[in-house]
């Protein structure tokens, strides 16, 4: 996996994935920034979220559960000091879809908590305290 990130001035970059694909990172304006992008962090963060919401998703739709909808929802919290790394992140995945199994629903996010999801895994490994936890909701 390559990417790039171009500097545009102050502290904001231009990054362009190996497959072709273009985000804006920048900082608030005390820190320098334009507020244009996202913070880096805040891409961290959210990457996370996606491997784990795409892991859950995936595993539902293999399980053949009749799931239309995941909204996850993340909360993180950071060290004070520098570098402010994160020390505790909490994923909530809003599933909807027409009698899924709870069972099936509960065994998809832990796959990913424990096996499939290879960022919040690392970031896991890497000291931060993350939970996972879900409700279901059915669709009419």
């Amino acid at each position: 996996m390559k990417a790039e990130l171009t500097w545009q001035g102050g502290v904001k970059f231009e990054a362009v994935s190996e497959t072709g694909h273009t985000v804006i990172l920048d900082g608030a304006p005390e820190s320098g920034g334009e507020n244009a992008g996202m913070r880096p962090m805040e891409m961290v963060l959210i990457g996370a979220g996606g491997c784990a919401s795409f892991d859950v998703v995936h595993i539902l739709k293999t399980g053949r559960e009749a799931v239309d909808g995941c909204v996850t929802r993340l909360t993180a919290e950071r060290a004070d000091d520098p570098p402010r790394v994160f020390t505790k992140i909490a994923m909530h995945f809003v599933v909807s879809g027409k009698g899924l199994s709870e069972n099936k629903v509960a065994r998809a996010v832990t796959l990913s908590a424990e096996k499939y999801c290879s960022a919040s895994i690392m970031l896991g490994r890497g000291g931060v305290e993350i939970t996972h936890s879900y409700e279901i909701v059915e669709s009419p």
